[in-house]
């Protein structure tokens, strides 16, 4: 189960978003988890809302002006709410005003309250990116994920059919490394793969009978990438007895795999002696980006086919 707890939140998130810790420092250990966000209807982050309470509640100088405008009573009441709305963190956000109550809110409820000179609006932006990479639902492929020609590809296949090999030559055709033997995906939003490597293996390529390489050491930064959206699996595989007859020359149905519910568009390259495998990942990078803009080259031969037929 993903979680990210309000310390961490803030330790991240400090430098880049300027924040300060104004009060309820004994709530920084609350947790925001993936269960308890999908189980709730709570929003993850957003402006002061009392009816649907976000986990993360930001205030702007318009909500400090709706609390500062209500009686002692209202006041009093509407913290009320936000207590038993479950809310577990405070922002204020492009306000220089610190109302004593909320003060003094953070620190008998244990809600953590932070201070932001950026605009609400740009904030919640930043911590709702970060708060759903955090809590994204993960797994992990075996294979080398490359960034080619900007398609995100992971080269499957099993074990000693060349992938990391393919991934070198690919990477000397201006190609980049994103991560090699464990890619880790998160799935970032319902329809988006993001693909990262291990730290301990980053920049790493292994190559039988070379051993372990630095690619960025060797290739330069541009060589390599920290993560890359998954969408195009490219299988390798040996065709049965090296005979490539009984493959199909003209697959008319897509072919995919679904991860994580994500389903992505994959292709299945025989391996064979003398065969550049390299152009041919690149030609099926390139094939897919066609596909996106609706250009279909299989379609197109068929119709062109058909109506040659017709004419004849």
């Amino acid at each position: 189960m993903a979680q990210v707890n309000i310390q961490q939140l803030f330790e991240d998130k400090q430098e880049r978003l300027a924040l300060s810790w104004v009060a309820g420092a004994e709530g920084a250990a609350k947790i925001i988890d993936s269960d308890l966000v999908s189980a709730s209807n709570n929003g993850l982050i957003g402006h002061l809302n009392l009816i649907h309470p976000n986990w993360v509640q930001v205030l702007s100088e318009t909500e400090v002006d709706y609390l500062q405008e209500l009686s002692s009573t209202a006041f009093t009441e509407a913290l009320t709410k936000l207590e038993h709305g479950g809310t577990l963190c405070l922002i204020l956000a492009g306000t220089d005003r610190l109302p004593q109550e909320l003060i003094s809110y953070a620190n008998r409820t244990h809600t953590p309250l932070f201070r932001s000179p950026l605009p609400s609006v740009h904030l919640m932006w930043l911590v709702r990116h970060y708060i759903v990479k955090e809590l994204a639902e993960s797994t992990t492929r075996h294979g080398v994920f490359l960034d080619v020609l900007g398609v995100g590809v992971l080269v499957t296949g099993e074990s000693g059919i060349g992938k990391s090999e393919l991934g070198l030559e690919l990477i000397t055709r201006g190609n980049g490394l994103v991560a090699d033997d464990i890619t880790e995906l998160y799935g970032i939003s319902p329809e988006t793969l993001e693909g990262r490597c291990p730290e301990l293996l980053r920049d790493f390529l292994e190559v039988r009978g070379l051993g372990v390489l630095n690619i960025r050491t060797m290739f330069g930064e541009t060589a390599v990438r920290r993560k890359k959206s998954l969408k195009l699996i490219v299988h390798l595989h040996r065709p049965l007895r090296g005979d490539l007859s009984h493959l199909e020359r003209l697959p008319l149905a897509a072919s995919y795999q679904e991860i994580l519910g994500v389903k992505i568009s994959t292709v299945s390259i025989p391996v064979m002696a003398g065969r550049n495998l390299a152009v041919l990942v690149e030609a099926a990078a390139r094939n897919f980006v066609l596909q996106q803009r609706g250009i279909d080259s299989m379609q197109e031969f068929l119709s062109r086919h058909e109506q040659q037929m017709q004419e004849q």
